[in-house]
């Protein structure tokens, strides 16, 4: 990347904390009154009240952390049995010695217990003494454990502040704290800050300042995705294109950017110096640079411990649940690219997981249409001969228990269990039929994100093997985390390095430092200004050049839905001439289009083309918009002879939103935006449109306000996407470079026979494996390094 802009600082009327201090909360007692006066680290404390509430409060977290430390000690303390305390010999009757009858009369032999397999204590002590490695891995483990349970303790004691300050400060008792939304509790914030000063250098708090000390460290990490930055894309002789992006080299890549020794940020807020100023940037890269091979040196004499960590872990995890149920290795998860891919600016852990989880099921409905035709005739093949053998074995266990005793014989029945399961899991139903672009325009409707050449072309292997990097199979996340100590180190020797000028150069040209709230990255300001893009509804309001625009309207999109998840919240003049810009935009288009109860009124017809089964709201409104085109063209409706054009998926997007007849999201304003009844007008013109009358009575307010705002963005996103298209066909516009590169022109929608979703893949959100806690660990990686 060049050098094309410098670090900027946004004035404002408010000043940040002192730089150097380093406790977390001054807490002062006036009297009888409780309060909480200055701050020092309010991205601590906004990250730690943020944990506190999604993690249900202080003794949820109390155990979970508790339970960590015994399950650690647990995974060594058993393993290290297994390997110096057990009798393997005697436990597989190769050597028939019962030391439990030593010296008396002589034992049964043709019966092993497990007493007789397990060494005396004195014995099991010296076979551990005898071994060099293994003392040197109980020393790691001992030492790391301390490690944690330091930081576990540590942690107890900030949140048991952080209760304190929900009980006294926030009048949220910890008993009801499940019943107060996030959005709640910081509109409770906002209010304390106008009371009482909690940072006496701000006398006011608003949402995007909130999320702006939460996700600090993630909006850069989600802009360098974005711009695609970080060398996590590889090109295999064998496999072709490949994403490789591991919570390991994640937590490597945070530790060498963020807040590491030698880390670019001098703490939590601000930039070094050296990083601001152009005529450094060379030498701060070599330094960079240097430091990205020594910590990559690291990696790479850590891998053993950490390698036979994985390797244990994921072996206590996932055996006996491969056993149990072998089809949940097939299930799919997003991969934590695309996690980083599809997030927002401005985007809590809950509401990208809540979007997320909304788009699971169609996803892979998209993924489950395609199919091999060889691996179907393979697998089914497979199949009748594995299951033939095994029909034979359970029939003669039937007959004759004895069968049982035969050795080796309960191993051949489960593995000719398992290999049944599997070769089922890749023979289709003959019966199902999917339209592929379709239900990739659903997918679209709830992750919001979508590369430009996808349009047209989801019936391709390219598009489902694009898709395949986002959205991935559980094994291979297993196999990925199990090879991250391994290729870790190598990323970060070899790759990374030639990188180290680019990020460099990235950190400068895209922080901007806000008074009160210190250095953050220029696209968490939401600025379509300064980083809109022409091609996505932002074309005469943008200054930005094609290196300082966000891809695939991201820009856009985000503000978007940070506008519609706070409402309350007041965008500067730029982003709300933008919002403005669209509304008009949106009631231009409705007006060309069928009234939003017709299209409604057709929604069932709409769902049934797009699913198996009846779709509950919001999914029928997003398949009644969807299908429209679909019903439009093929006749399956009468179309309406006042509307020159037939009806498109734009203008039906159009037509259920104006009639939403919501306000412009970040007008609330004066006291009684500030007050829980805010959206009372809004909730009477919305909910009789996306919810059935037994739904809402089901759903609480929260809830309710979450649906409503779930399906107005996933409207807008469709909605933006579609005008992105026709001006991209309307003419040639400045090219954006995408994260991936087009391959051919766009050819029309196909349908084709697909298998159904598995039984283990059918579920509206991913399998629990266990092991690594995928979709926690990057809160508790947050966690750690605020008590860090």
């Amino acid at each position: 990347m060049a050098a094309q802009a410098e670090y900027r600082r946004l004035e404002d009327f408010e000043e940040d904390s002192p730089p150097g201090e380093e406790e977390l909360l001054v807490h002062v007692t006036e009297g009888l009154q409780d309060s909480w006066h200055h701050i020092k680290n309010l991205d601590n404390f906004f990250t730690k009240i943020y944990h506190f509430h999604q993690k249900n409060g202080f003794a949820c977290m109390m155990l979970s952390d508790l339970f960590e430390l015994v399950q650690f000690l647990f995974v060594v303390t058993f393993t290290t049995f297994l390997l110096c305390c057990v009798e393997y010999d005697v436990l597989f009757a190769n050597r028939p010695l019962n030391h439990s009858h030593a010296g008396g009369p002589a034992p049964d032999r043709s019966k092993v217990t497990l007493p007789d397999a397990i060494l005396p204590a004195p014995q099991c002590a010296q076979r551990i003494r005898a071994s060099g490695w293994i003392i040197f891995l109980l020393v790691m483990a001992a030492v790391f454990w301390l490690y944690r349970l330091v930081k576990v303790l540590c942690s107890l004691l900030s949140y048991w502040e952080i209760r304190t300050f929900y009980i006294k400060a926030l009048n949220i008792p910890s008993e009801g704290l499940c019943n107060y939304s996030w959005q709640e509790v910081q509109a409770r914030l906002i209010s304390l800050q106008r009371r009482q000063q909690m940072c006496v250098h701000k006398r006011e708090l608003t949402e995007l300042d909130i999320y702006h000390r939460i996700l600090r460290f993630k909006n850069y990490t989600v802009a360098m995705v974005n711009k695609s930055l970080l060398p996590v894309r590889f090109c295999l002789p064998l496999l072709g294109p490949v994403v490789f992006l591991t919570q390991g080299l994640k937590y490597n890549l945070e530790l060498l950017l963020f807040w590491g020794p030698g880390s670019l940020f001098q703490n939590k807020w601000s930039l070094r110096p050296q990083c601001k100023r152009a005529g450094a940037r060379r030498e701060l890269a070599r330094r960079l640079a240097r430091t990205m091979v020594l910590l990559g040196l690291a990696n790479l004499l850590l891998c053993p411990c950490v390698l036979v960590w994985q390797l244990l872990y994921a072996f206590f995890s996932y055996a006996e649940v491969i056993k149990r149920e072998p089809g949940s290795l097939g299930a799919r998860r997003w991969s934590l690219y695309g996690r980083h891919y599809l997030r927002h600016f401005n985007e809590l852990n809950h509401e990208l997981q809540a979007r997320l989880s909304r788009g699971y099921k169609p996803a892979t409905k998209y993924m489950n249409s395609f199919t091999s035709p060889l691996l179907t005739v393979l697998a089914k093949n497979v199949g009748f001969f594995a299951g033939s053998i095994l029909a034979v074995l359970i029939v003669l266990t039937v007959y004759d228990e004895d069968v049982l005793t035969v050795q080796h014989i309960l191993t051949a029945i489960t593995l000719l269990g398992l290999v049944v399961t599997v070769a089922r899991s890749f023979i289709p139903d003959e019966h199902t039929v999917w339209c592929p672009e379709q239900l990739l325009q659903r997918v679209l409707a709830h992750v919001h994100y979508m590369p430009d050449h996808w349009q047209g072309n989801a019936s391709r292997s390219e598009t489902r093997s694009e898709m395949a990097q986002l959205f991935q199979y559980k094994a291979v996340f297993i196999l990925e985390e199990l090879l991250s100590p391994i290729l870790t180190p190598l990323i970060l020797i070899f790759a990374l390095p030639a990188r180290a000028l680019d990020i460099v150069d990235f950190f400068r040209n895209f922080t901007v430092e806000v008074v009160g709230v210190g250095d953050i990255c220029s696209f968490a300001q939401l600025d379509v200004r300064n980083h809109g893009n022409p091609q996505w509804l932002s074309a005469g309001q943008t200054e930005a050049s094609v290196y300082q625009q966000a891809e695939n309207g991201k820009t856009e999109l985000s503000l978007m839905h940070f506008a519609i998840t706070n409402p309350r919240w007041q965008p500067p003049p730029p982003s709300e001439l933008f919002l403005s810009h669209l509304k008009e935009k949106v009631q231009q288009d409705a007006a060309a289009a069928p009234p939003a109860q017709r299209i409604l009124a057709e929604g069932p017809l709409g769902a049934s083309l797009l699913s198996e089964d009846s779709a509950a709201a919001p999914d029928s409104l997003l398949a009644s918009v969807l299908a429209r085109p679909i019903l439009s063209a093929s006749g399956l409706v009468s179309r309406d002879r006042r509307f020159a054009q037939p009806c498109s998926t734009a203008s039906a997007a159009a037509s259920v939103l104006a009639s939403l007849a919501s306000p412009l999201p970040g007008r609330a304003r004066g006291p009684s935006a500030d007050s829980p009844g805010c959206h009372s007008d809004r909730l009477l013109a919305e909910e009789s449109l996306l919810l059935s009358e037994s739904r809402l009575r089901s759903l609480s307010r929260s809830a309710l306000l979450s649906e409503v705002a779930s399906a107005e963005m996933s409207l807008h996103a469709i909605y933006l996407h579609e005008l992105h298209q026709q001006q991209q066909q309307q003419g040639p516009g400045p090219q954006a470079v995408g994260v991936w590169v087009a391959t051919g022109a766009p050819k029309p929608p196909s349908v084709t026979a697909g298998s159904a979703a598995r039984a283990s893949q059918a579920q509206h959100r991913e399998m629990p494996l266990g092991g690594w806690a995928e979709e926690e660990e990057e809160e508790e990686e947050e966690e750690e390094q605020t008590t860090g």
